[in-house]
């Protein structure tokens, strides 16, 4: 919810794939979720009491979904490319071969981070938004 509450309107569009005032308490606890499937990595810095930003991945058998957020004041410094090459390095451990992202396709940076982040991507227009796949090698 912190990290939520630090992405301004244009962002929990991008990262909701519509408007997004305020997150159900289900919606929380489905956010909040981690298991064998459901991972999480938050980000802090070090003058901030606060998370800057949330990278979650979901496991489907060989393949995972990933999306992440960060704060509006602390995009475009990085750490939304680390959290996800940390989920990548993960997920490869874990053996999945396989990652997803759905992502606007009025979001840029959010398509410049996953070409950066991972390899040879499949790229569809599916609506209003880019379904994204990529091979994990």
């Amino acid at each position: 919810m912190a990290v939520f509450e630090r992405l301004g309107e244009q962002s929990r569009r991008a990262r909701f794939h519509a408007p997004k005032p305020c997150l159900s308490a289900a919606e929380l606890r489905q956010l909040a979720a981690v298991d064998s499937t459901h991972h999480a990595l938050v980000a802090h810095v070090e003058w901030d009491p606060e998370p800057v930003a949330i990278a979650r991945l979901v496991r489907d058998g060989s393949s995972a979904e990933i999306a992440f957020a960060v704060a509006d004041a602390y995009q475009q410094r990085g750490i939304g490319s680390a959290l996800a090459a940390e989920l990548i390095a993960d997920a490869r451990a874990a053996g999945i071969t396989e990652i997803t992202a759905l992502v606007a396709n009025d979001n840029p940076a959010a398509l410049a981070l996953l070409r950066r982040t991972l390899s040879a991507l499949d790229i569809r227009l599916e609506g209003p938004e880019l379904w994204i796949r990529a091979a994990l090698a």
